[in-house]
């Protein structure tokens, strides 16, 4: 979240209007005739590089034509998944000499040290959680090629996280449509999180039993 402290920081402050005219532009190509494909290059380039997440023209399609709000789920999750093993080949192969891009442009090397801890603790749950609540999905699957977590465990979590998420979005547009769309921007990140919450007690419970 942007404070008034962090808007007083130049770089910050760059940092963000840079966002939001990427943001601005990503919700323009809802309107142009390859939005799909738009769909599909941005949800890509999100998993290991673009700052703008793709719900955001997942939301413009779909609102528009929720009839496909299935296929641009579809879309959005192939995509996603195809640029998270990018991003896991990045980290795998070339993290020596992108590190210093990523830390500058994309995510703090903070940020990077805290997901290797989530991953020596938890694995697969640490990439499903990113794929699937608003944790930068980024950052763990260039984290996941750096530090070779397994690679099918990773393409599962992946797969699994990113669908889940991307399909929970198209199943509330098409339900409610334009009215709910407030909601999925301001409040879906607290739902997913919750979602997780629960997820997590349910095999405590189990476990227990």
């Amino acid at each position: 979240m942007t404070t008034p402290n962090d808007l007083a920081n130049p770089v910050t402050c760059s940092r963000w209007a840079l966002h939001r005219r990427l943001y601005d532009w990503v919700l323009g190509l809802a309107h142009c005739r390859y939005a799909t494909i738009a769909l599909f290059c941005i949800s890509f380039a999100e998993s290991s590089f673009f700052p703008v997440a793709p719900d955001v023209l997942q939301i413009a399609l779909t609102l528009e034509r929720r009839d496909r709000a299935w296929y641009y789920a579809a879309v959005n999750a192939v995509a996603s998944v195809l640029g998270g093993i990018l991003g896991y080949m990045i980290g795998m192969a070339l993290w020596h000499m992108a590190s210093g891009f990523f830390f500058h442009y994309i995510f703090t090397e903070q940020t990077f040290v805290k997901v290797a801890g989530l991953y020596n603790a938890w694995d697969f749950w640490a990439v499903f959680v990113a794929a699937f609540t608003p944790i930068p999905y980024k950052v763990f699957t260039i984290a996941a090629g750096v530090f070779h977590i397994s690679f099918p465990m990773f393409l599962l979590a992946s797969v699994v996280g990113r669908s889940a998420r991307f399909f929970l979005v198209a199943a509330l547009l098409w339900k409610y449509g334009e009215p709910i769309k407030q909601f999925i921007e301001t409040k879906f990140n607290l739902l997913t999180v919750l979602l997780i919450a629960l997820l997590a007690c349910g095999f405590i419970v189990l476990k227990f039993l």
